[in-house]
């Protein structure tokens, strides 16, 4: 907690959206963070399904914005890939919250710093071969949108987008050995992968 605090002020003064730490305890456990009022990206687009390419745009430049950040000496190197940029290494609509001031960035304990990469191509194939459980609200971006949220979200990248096509088969090699991802997940984000490499 007491790292992800860290991590927060220091984004937080240079102007990047992420709630205001309130209050940590002395031995580091527990944060009180500024209550946003709002709600999660996804519940916001199963709300408002007109806006999910529009929020697949807003996604790719919370990525952009963070990514122009210089990282903290503090950050660990990413996992994969050499790079000298701020990461939030999981920064998919999960982790936005719409508030009546704009997006907010939460979930910050796996900051690091790296190639920024590696944070557009994990949120794409999340976004593009996660599994959906039990909740309905994500059933129904899904379902409605989830292609266009992963084609507005790419088309905010423009022609980086080819660079970025190359290290895809890298960063899943990366998340599929995550132990929180299903074999369900695992074995979508390789089809993500073979599908690519075949229309490439």
């Amino acid at each position: 907690m007491a790292g992800e605090a860290r991590t927060m002020d220091y984004l937080r003064g240079h102007g990047y959206p992420v709630p205001a730490v309130e209050e940590i305890s002395e031995d580091g456990t527990d944060l009180v963070m500024e209550r946003i009022s709002g709600s999660s990206m996804v519940d916001f687009m199963s709300r408002r399904p007109w806006s999910i390419r529009r929020q697949g745009t807003v996604l790719a430049d919370l990525h952009r914005r963070l990514h122009a950040i210089a990282p903290p000496d503090f950050l660990p190197p990413a996992p994969v890939g050499p790079g000298d940029c701020f990461l939030h290494m999981d920064l998919h609509p999960l982790n936005v919250m719409i508030s009546g001031k704009g997006p907010v960035v939460i979930d910050w304990p796996n900051a690091a710093r790296g190639d920024p990469a590696v944070d557009v191509i994990l949120a794409w194939v999340l976004m593009a071969a996660g599994e959906v459980r039990s909740s309905p609200v994500m059933r129904v971006v899904e379902v409605w949108g989830r292609g266009s949220l992963v084609k507005g979200f790419l088309a905010g990248f423009g022609s980086e987008l080819e660079d970025l096509k190359h290290k895809v088969r890298d960063v899943v090699a990366f998340k599929v050995q995550d132990p929180n991802m299903s074999a369900a997940e695992q074995r979508a984000m390789w089809a993500v992968v073979e599908k690519f490499e075949v229309t490439a």
